[in-house]
């Protein structure tokens, strides 16, 4: 019991937990526990209280934008399934999680199962759907574990099944394990991934919405937003967005990492800093050292300069300042940094996990690796910039999905603020951090 209860020990200051709240406190395998910390109060009060456009309309009210990277506000999309007409409809909860240095969807997962159950019946409920998936990550052995066992314990107690709460309304769940595939994280990929098929992503339009697993309407919503689905019936509206920002309410789960003393999840109020995130929950950096830059996000986020940690972390702000909030994960780097030596081993990554359907994708991550490489050797030009400014710009107008596009973030970013870097690797080859090589030996193409 008690290896169960200690996923989360926090000591971290000031910290607002809605998501991760019984994560830690709980047992995870005890569904009495979780009804005895408010569990499918929420899902009552729906069932018996509420039409299902008044569900929806208190979620776009509490302004929650989906917790997966897109910030796509979650009561919009709900509206979008909810009224398309189709003799069937389907939930999916996006449990992927592929994003290198990204694990907050585990530890919600791992210590709070039957929040996700709750969260997925409200969603049916109201949107008109009886059946749902969760798309675990291949890799999470107890996530499936916990969660087969909480759908056991649902169905026991009448949370799940037929006429839930004597309302009539039945939902059945069924989970399904990724294998390893970074692009089944894209929620079409993932649709044809349930399906049978090669997780490979589909053009768009048409989206999930209107035509989703089977060609039905599906929501698909990240772990980290239906988290947050049944806070938000018990407490409402106002009460979400009394944390965070008014363009993003409520909280975020952060992954720190990187060159600091302190590393781990924290659940903040939208809006906080990175200079805060720094100081006060990872402790500084070690050694005392100078942060140089930080990669929001995971591998598909943004690298930024020190001069942005002042930005306020939340959707438009990071926006604005031309930063992606991504998934959560923050790398906090120091001078030691080589950005030259990130960006190749962020697209080293990329050529790999392409799918390959698409040729900007599948040859632009491929010729942008090579390049970074030839420039970490001491044999790059400055033509090689202009090359990697074409290619970012490439993947982003011409990919067919999100992998593509975002694959070229590191490329515009370390050209945009850390341009003199790179060059200095070409011209004068030298390697400021000391990590590249800068031998002269020309690099293999593999």
């Amino acid at each position: 019991m008690k290896n169960k209860r200690s996923i989360i020990k926090s000591t971290f200051p000031a910290e607002q937990r809605i998501v991760l709240k019984r994560a830690g406190i709980i047992d995870p395998d005890s569904i009495e526990e979780y009804i005895v910390h408010d569990g499918y109060f929420a899902l009552g009060k729906v069932l018996t209280e509420m039409k299902p456009d008044k569900v929806i309309f208190i979620l776009k009210e509490s302004n929650l934008r989906g917790r997966g990277g897109a910030g796509f506000p979650t009561g919009t999309k709900w509206g979008f399934v909810a009224g398309t007409k189709a003799d069937k409809k389907y939930v999916i909860c996006n449990a992927d999680e592929s994003e290198p240095g990204t694990y907050k969807d585990r530890l919600i997962l791992e210590g709070d199962p039957h929040s996700i159950i709750e969260a997925m019946v409200i969603a049916g409920y109201a949107v008109g759907a009886d059946e749902g998936y969760i798309y675990v990550r291949g890799e999470y052995k107890l996530v499936q574990t916990r969660l087969l066992n909480a759908i056991k314990q649902a169905k026991e107690m009448g949370f799940l099944g037929e006429n839930i709460f004597n309302s009539g309304y039945k939902f059945d769940l069924h989970i399904h394990a990724g294998a390893g595939a970074y692009i089944c994280g894209e929620e079409t990929a993932l649709i044809e991934s349930i399906e049978g098929k090669r997780g490979e992503p589909r053009p768009r339009p048409p989206y999930p919405t209107t035509n989703g697993l089977w060609d039905k309407p599906t929501l698909v919503n990240n772990v980290e937003t239906l988290a947050n689905v049944a806070p938000i019936i018990r407490n409402g509206a106002e009460w979400f967005k009394s944390f965070g920002t008014p363009s993003s309410a409520g909280t975020k789960v952060f992954n720190i990492m990187g060159n600091v003393n302190s590393t781990g999840s924290i659940e903040v109020p939208m809006g906080i800093t990175l200079r805060d995130v720094i100081s006060i929950y990872a402790k500084g950096l070690k050694d005392g050292a100078v942060l140089k830059l930080a990669q929001t996000g995971g591998s598909s986020g943004s690298i930024i300069p020190a001069d942005l940690q002042d930005v306020p972390m939340d959707y438009n702000s990071f926006a604005n300042a031309g930063v992606s909030m991504g998934s959560g994960a923050l790398l906090i780097c120091s001078e030691k940094t080589c950005v030259v030596d990130l960006a190749k081993v962020l697209l080293n990554f990329f050529r790999f996990e392409s799918c390959g359907k698409c040729n900007p994708c599948r040859i632009g991550n491929q010729r942008a690796y090579q390049i970074l490489l030839r420039i970490s050797e001491g044999l790059g030009s400055m033509k090689d910039l202009d090359d990697l400014q074409d290619i970012s710009k490439w993947l982003y107008e011409m990919s067919n999905c999100g992998l593509g596009q975002t694959a070229g973030s590191p490329l515009k970013d370390i050209l945009n603020h850390f341009r003199a870097e790179v060059e200095a690797h070409i011209v004068k080859k030298e390697c400021s951090a000391g990590v590249c090589s800068m031998s002269g030996i020309s690099p293999t193409s593999n």
